[in-house]
């Protein structure tokens, strides 16, 4: 419904009733009261013919002016109203179609009845929503092609180089095909990560002794970060149970554990702590390194976001991993952070504990 139909029907609504009142107040009058003026003006000796005279020339006349009066004074007060009402109704039916036609910057103002207000306050939250959503995707799209574009174009010059018999095919080419292909494979199966995340269906969860699971991870990248020239140092204490899917925590601490030796350059130290605290458990993987720029840390856990993003495609990422660990812990109930300040980076997640 038009928020002009609206209009109308809210003044029409309020006049009619209007109307019924002020008419109900006249058939009163007309019908009683003309009995009653008749009554008392015979008692003081006044004919049916004078005392009817009186009556129409007094009070008929008063009634019939209070009630166009009465009319008028409805029909201004129901469009007031209506007006009121309608008029921030109708900037968000406009705000409304501008969204759907691709304006997600639209937005409100809060004016009119606390519940319009309350309605327009609502209405802004979702836009903001969608617009969020809408930057996303856009940037999801973005990555996600040049991700795919850069080893598909390696690998299509060097099959192009072996038809036309331009490089010899040799262990090294044949090594560095299996790489741009090995690396397509990672990114479909992080995009498939993803997706399952998406989907949010049940996870089998369990009481799992979460030191047992981090050290299993770190012993599991203690040759990587050998061949890295990167120490692993861990202190975790005996016993801490959490409610959580092992799986899940595997794959968890690999992906922190994978940017850490990334990023962390050789000489320097990287550190896994494990922690007790009131009803939770939390696991800190802390490296050496260049900080992070406090602009990029709310969006960190963003799929496809990269903090600097020649450094980090120099690196092998594709910006999806710290996306994964964040899908996985909160679909356990826990909670993903991260700070950096003078050369050091802390990326930490917690998990219920039993």
């Amino acid at each position: 419904m038009r928020p002009r139909r609206i209009t109308v029907r809210i003044a029409l609504a309020a006049f009619a009733v209007a109307l019924v009142a002020t008419a109900v107040v006249v058939i009163v009058v007309l019908a009683y009261g003309r009995s009653t003026f008749d009554s008392l003006m015979a008692q003081h000796g006044a004919s049916t013919a004078t005392s009817r005279q009186m009556f129409d020339d007094s009070v008929l006349r008063a009634v019939l002016l209070a009630l166009a009066a009465a009319v008028v004074a409805s029909g201004l007060a129901a469009v007031a109203v209506a007006w009121r009402v309608v008029r921030p109704l109708r900037r968000i039916d406009g705000a409304a179609s501008r969204i759907a036609a691709g304006d997600y910057a639209a937005r409100v103002p809060f004016d009119g009845p606390r519940e319009v207000a309350h309605l327009a306050d609502s209405f802004n939250r979702m836009a903001e929503s969608l617009e969020e959503q809408e930057r996303l995707r856009r940037e999801l799209i973005a990555n996600a092609a040049h991700e795919l574009r850069t080893p598909l174009t390696n690998l299509q010059g060097y099959l192009e180089g072996l038809r036309d018999e331009v490089i010899p095919p040799t262990r090294e080419m044949f090594a560095s095909l299996h790489e741009e292909a090995d690396r397509l494979v990672r990114l479909a199966r992080s995009l498939d990560q993803l997706a399952e995340g998406d989907v949010g269906g049940p996870v089998a969860i369990a009481d799992i002794d979460l030191s047992t699971a981090v050290t299993a991870a770190v012993e599991l990248a203690q040759p990587q970060f050998q061949r890295a020239g990167v120490r692993l140092d861990a202190d975790i204490p005996g016993t801490v149970m959490v409610v959580a899917n092992s799986d899940h925590i595997a794959q968890v601490m690999h992906n922190l554990l994978q940017n850490a030796v990334r990023y962390t350059d050789p000489g320097h130290d990287a550190r896994v702590v494990v922690e007790r605290r009131d009803g939770s458990a939390l696991v800190h993987v802390i490296n050496d390194g260049a900080p992070i720029p406090a602009e990029d840390l709310p969006h960190l856990f963003e799929r496809f976001y990269r903090v600097e993003k020649s450094r980090d495609r120099a690196h092998g990422g594709a910006g999806i991993g710290l996306a994964i660990v964040r899908q996985l812990v909160e679909r356990a109930g826990g909670r993903v952070g991260a700070e950096s300040h003078a050369g050091m980076t802390r990326v930490w997640f917690s998990l219920p504990a039993t």
